[in-house]
């Protein structure tokens, strides 16, 4: 006899407890912790001192996940990250030596000033769960989920994305500044800071709200509405890059994640169309900034929107 999905915890007190922390960012708060509960990676790029640091540890300290967070300089090498193998004289063998790669949530901090070389040594880790030292597989930790950020590519040092890392990533988001309300909060010290938060939910939680998402209902209607999306993307006449079938996937992941956070257990047309920007513009305007993006996933809704 199977057993019955067991039914997922509330997220209302950790959408509350990381809105403390960063105020006046609601949406922001739910689009990351749709990235988390569809099992994907998220990119955040804004300016320095936006709160993007400040959203990845909170989120990790919700779920009381192991954190690390990694400084991407461009003197960082990839076994800085992976891990190296030690030789251990006394028992006459190698030892791995695990790196910081080995967490449940990495913070890769401001990843555009590595080296291209550095930020692909997080691409096998992002892709199958897992990194390979001296020929030799070393599972990652369950879940496992790599916060990116970055700055503006129009400042100094840094090395944009290449298209095939960008599109590991779920979601790209731009926290932006706060309301003048939110900031004038900030500034009277009402803001509590993420080591304040105590895990509110568990990994064990976590598991259980990733499996409920992959439950939600997809009608055909919904379906199609998805496959419509892609296919206009392809079209010649658009601009941006087409959207592939990784994208059609996450975009799928993203929604039915999103219908969770809003309390139903099916997706529909809106649930698509509040994460398609996230899921779609770093894909469409290939890592250039986020102007150009926001017009061509506006343009791809609209498209398709006088198509139906």
């Amino acid at each position: 006899m199977t057993a019955a999905p067991v039914s997922p915890p509330s997220l209302e007190p950790v959408i509350a407890a990381i809105s403390q922390v960063l105020l006046g960012k609601s949406r922001e708060v739910k689009l990351a912790l749709a990235c988390l509960l569809a099992r994907g990676h998220l990119l955040i790029e804004d300016l320095p001192g936006t709160g993007k640091s400040t959203l990845a540890e909170a989120l990790a300290r919700c779920f009381g996940l192991e954190f690390h967070r990694v400084s991407f300089t461009s003197d960082l090498l990839p076994a800085d990250l992976t891990g190296v193998n030690v030789w251990e004289a006394a028992q006459s063998r190698f030892r791995f030596q695990p790196g910081p790669l080995f967490c449940q949530v990495l913070l890769a901090d401001e990843i555009n000033r590595a080296s291209p070389r550095t930020q692909s040594a997080l691409l096998e880790g992002m892709a199958a769960g897992r990194v390979s030292v001296d020929g030799v597989s070393h599972p990652l930790p369950e879940p496992f989920l790599v916060i990116a950020t970055q700055n503006g590519l129009d400042q100094g040092g840094t090395n944009p994305l290449p298209e095939s890392q960008l599109d590991r990533f779920l979601m790209r988001l731009s926290l932006g500044f706060p309301s003048r309300t939110a900031e004038r909060a900030l500034l009277e010290g009402e803001a509590l800071q993420p080591e304040t938060i105590t895990g509110r939910l568990g990994a064990a939680d976590l598991l259980t709200l990733q499996q409920a998402c992959q439950r939600q209902h997809c009608g055909e209607v919904l379906v199609d509405y998805v496959l419509d999306l892609l296919a206009r993307s392809r079209q010649r006449g658009m601009r941006g890059h087409p959207l592939s079938p990784r994208a059609g996937l996450g975009l799928l992941a993203a929604a039915r994640a999103w219908s969770l956070l809003e309390g139903r257990d099916h997706v529909i047309p809106d649930d698509v169309q509040a994460v398609l920007p996230a899921v779609a513009e770093h894909r469409m305007d290939g890592g250039q900034p986020r102007g150009d993006g926001a017009e061509l996933s506006a343009a791809l809704l609209g498209s398709v929107e006088g198509l139906r």
